[in-house]
Formats: structure tokens, sequence, C-alpha cells
């Protein structure tokens, strides 16, 4: 039947026949036809951070008052930037981009999204174009889903079901594969009902009446059985990373953890600090696997630095859900990186939705460092630097000098603190680990002695505390206490 949608089974057969073609070189690219719909009647409001720039504007004007400020209107310039977005999407999940339609309506239709007229027009572009797949720029309900499927000749993909794929063909680990079919199962679940025929019960016809499975409840009850069992192997999953952090922790070194919007450059600038040759790439979400990385700061004291998927505005509350294991690292993290694109047009609006999604995680009130990557592409003199933005370029490698030493000065658990040791000859081991360990400010031999003044994490200076020698005033004090 037309719109009639594949079984359960028919359908993963058809995935592994896809990844199969691609996995030989013989995947044609598939064409798409995109929809992005734009409702004027539910404009959404501005982020607090315009807000704040839009009032700050007004009290330097000397017009403090709610009345002067301009209502609230989603710019052309937001709706542009969300359509290139979507454009961007596409290609990332390797679309070829047919035609892009636009529909600027007051409300969703509750059946189709879009208007009966524009539906007419998307039917015939994509018979002109012979298009493979429509993508809406959109989360289709269940109905929505059916019906367009049932008009258009070709299949339909929303927003959400995209960014899955994009996500599955990024998953490289055992671990990121399984969140992607946890959050694929768990998005299809909710979308088997209503599919004609396939519906009707098992057997069918003289002799098999009677009570049984339908098709439908057969789906959902293999579907529940496989997230029960991708759930168990994540668990299993998350049981190592667990044993691996304990083994980590039983040698303190902090986690500092690269967060951002996707494709600010977060890569880029991982490599840049570490050398450590991850993949760098323009396509959106080309990181999906966490990446950890030893980074020695100025002081010489050691961090582990982490790299994670980048967020996205609208991004499916499945993901976040799913990828918990994954964005650990962020909640383990005793600083966050906010990696920002500054040459985008959308910076405010892409920080507001990377600090929406740290609110799901629970971690908006930890040390935030705030990093403008892409300064190459911004206009000399162009941009605002406040006090705790830190300002770099990790393909041309400006500014990682500042950032490290704000990442220093921002490790206040294990403060750098100055020290200084008076060591016997024979003690070269702990000369050794301090030279290794903090910054050797000045050194003296008297004898055999060896007077050491060193600047380092508090941690290592505790470790060595026998050796301190005490300080006029602290000499001064415990001679009073006696």
């Amino acid at each position: 039947m037309p719109g009639q949608r594949p079984s359960l089974v028919a359908a993963q057969a058809e995935v592994s026949a896809a990844a199969r073609r691609r996995e030989t070189g013989r995947f044609r690219q598939e064409r798409a036809v995109l929809v992005a719909v734009e409702f004027t009647g539910e404009r959404r409001k501005l982020t607090a951070a315009v807000r704040q720039a839009r009032r700050a504007a007004e009290v330097s004007a000397g017009t403090n008052h709610e009345s002067s400020i301009p209502p609230v209107r989603e710019t052309d310039l937001d709706f542009e930037a969300s359509l290139a977005e979507f454009e961007e999407l596409a290609r990332s999940a390797g679309a070829e981009v047919a035609a892009t339609l636009v529909q600027r309506r007051a409300r969703p239709d509750a059946a189709t999204l879009v208007g009966h007229g524009k539906l007419d027009e998307i039917e015939g572009v994509v018979a002109s174009t012979d298009a493979d797949l429509v993508l809406f720029d959109h989360d289709l309900t269940p109905s929505q889903l059916r019906n367009l499927e049932a008009r258009l000749p070709c299949r339909v993909i929303d927003r959400t079901q995209l960014i899955l794929d994009i996500f599955a063909r990024h998953a490289r680990t055992r671990e990121g594969q399984l969140q992607v079919e946890l959050a694929q199962l768990e998005y299809q679940l909710p979308r088997l009902a209503g599919r004609g025929k396939a519906m009707s019960q098992l057997g069918g016809g003289i002799g098999t009446r009677g009570p049984g499975e339908t098709q439908l409840e057969t789906d959902r009850r293999k579907i529940n059985l496989r997230i029960d069992h991708v759930k168990e192997q994540l668990e299993s999953v998350r049981r190592v990373r667990r044993q691996q952090r304990q083994r980590r922790e039983a040698v303190p070194v902090p986690v500092v953890t690269l967060v951002g919007y996707t494709n600010a450059g977060k890569s880029t600038l991982f490599n840049a600090l570490t050398e450590a040759g991850v993949l760098e790439s323009s396509k959106m979400f080309a990181t999906l696997d966490p990446k950890l990385r030893q980074l020695t700061l100025p002081s010489r004291r050691k961090v582990l630095l982490s790299d994670t998927v980048g967020f996205i505005r609208n991004l499916p509350h499945t993901l976040v859900t799913s990828f918990r294991a994954t964005l650990e690292e962020v909640e383990r993290a005793e600083l966050l990186l906010h990696v920002r694109d500054a040459s985008s047009p959308m910076m405010d609006e892409q920080k507001a939705q990377v600090e929406r999604v740290l609110g799901e995680l629970d971690v908006a009130g930890k040390p935030i460092i705030e990093v403008l990557n892409k300064i190459d592409l911004v206009p000399e003199g162009t941009l605002e630097i406040r006090p705790g933005i830190v300002a770099v370029s990790g393909l041309k490698r400006q500014g990682l000098g500042s950032l490290m030493a704000a990442i220093d000065a921002a490790l206040v658990r294990d403060p750098l603190t100055e020290a200084t040791f008076r060591l016997p000859q024979s003690e070269g081991r702990v000369m050794a680990a301090l030279e290794a360990g903090a910054v050797v400010l000045e050194k003296r031999f008297v004898g055999n002695l060896a007077y050491v003044r060193v600047r380092g994490a508090a941690s290592l200076m505790d470790r060595f505390r026998s050796f301190r020698e005490r300080s006029a005033e602290e000499k001064s004090a415990r001679k009073k206490r006696t």
C-alpha cells in the first residue's frame, strides 16, 4: 500500500544493507528536499544574553524602562542562520541538497505540519528533482509523519531522526554505537502505531481468528526487549568506565573538559593543545566518542583534557539521556572550557543552547572559562574581550599560552602555591619530583644542603612537607607557642 511502512524486521534489514553498501563504496549519495518552517505565531523568545544586552544599551542611552525595549521578534538573521545550520546537518548526513523550501505560517498544521498548498509544492519538487527523501527542520508527531509518508512518494525524516543518523555515522566505539542504538529505539517506539494492514492480527483468515498478538504488539515487544538488552550492555560499559576512573582518581589528576556548540572548533583546539591528532572536520558531530589526553600546564602540573560531543539547538532530549555515559566526563570535570565560534553571527544564541544542555546535566554551577575560538576569521578590533574570556585560534595556534595560564589559575581545588624546601643531597628523588612537577624559582647550595624555592600545586607541596623550610613568620609563631 502507498505510504505503508515496512515491518520492523524489514526496516532492520534495510539498515544493514545500507551499511554494507557504505562499506563497499557502492552507496549512492541520496538527494534530499529540505523543508524549513517558521511559525510566526510562536516566535521564540530572545535569549537571556540578548535581553541583557538590550537592557544595557537602554541604560547607556539613559532610558532604563521596559517600554523602551523593542518588542520580541525573531530576526531574519536568526532564521537564516537556522536554515544554514539545517543544510549543514543534511550534508553531514551525506545527503545532496536538491532543493530547499521555506514556509512561514502562524501555527503548525496538526495533520501535516505544513499547509496543503505547501504539501502540493513539496510533492512537485520531489518529482522534478527525483529526490530520495524529504527532510523537515522540525520534529514530527507520529501522525504527521504517517500522513506525510502516505502523501509523498519518498521517505520523510524529521530533525531528530536526521541527527540520530549523523550520530550513527560517527560512532566508532562500542559505547557510542550502543548509545546511538538506544536513542534510535526510544525514538522509534512511539512511531509504530497506525501502519494499516501491518497492524492486523497475526495469521488472519479461517481457523486463525481469536486472541493473538498484533504486529504492532510484536514490534513493540521486540523493541522493548532490545532496549533492555542495550541498557544492560551500556551498564556494563559504565562499570568498566567507573573502574578506569577509580584507577585515575587513585593518583588525583584534575580533569578539564571542552564543551561547546557543534562545529565550534573543539577538536582543532584539542589537537593544538595536546598534539592528539584526533579527527578535525567541518562536518557537524565529527566528534562523538570522548577523548582524553594529558596536558602539561605552565606550572608543570598535569591535567587530563577531555573532548566531548558538540551541542546544537533543539538537541533531542533522548540524546542527552542516552549519552549520559559519555557526558559523565563533563560531570566529573573540575573545570569546563566553553569553546565558542567567534565568527558565528549567532554566538549569543549558541551560548544559551549550550548552557541549557549543561543545566540538564546539572553542571551549570561548575567553574567555566569562555574560549572565543576562530579569532583568525574575525576582523581585528571587533571582538570585545571581557574578564574571564580568552581569545584563541586553534587552527593558527594563537593565544594558547594565555589559555593554558588561565586554566592554571582556575584550578582552585589544587591551587598554585610557593614554598622553599631544605633538601639533603641524599634526597635526589625529592629534587627530581619537584623539578618535574613544579617551576623552580630559585636553587642554592649550602654545604650538603640544597635550598629550592618552587611554585606548583598545593598537593605536590604537601607531599614533601617534611622538607619544607619554614618562613620567618612561621618560625616566630612556633617560638611563641613553645
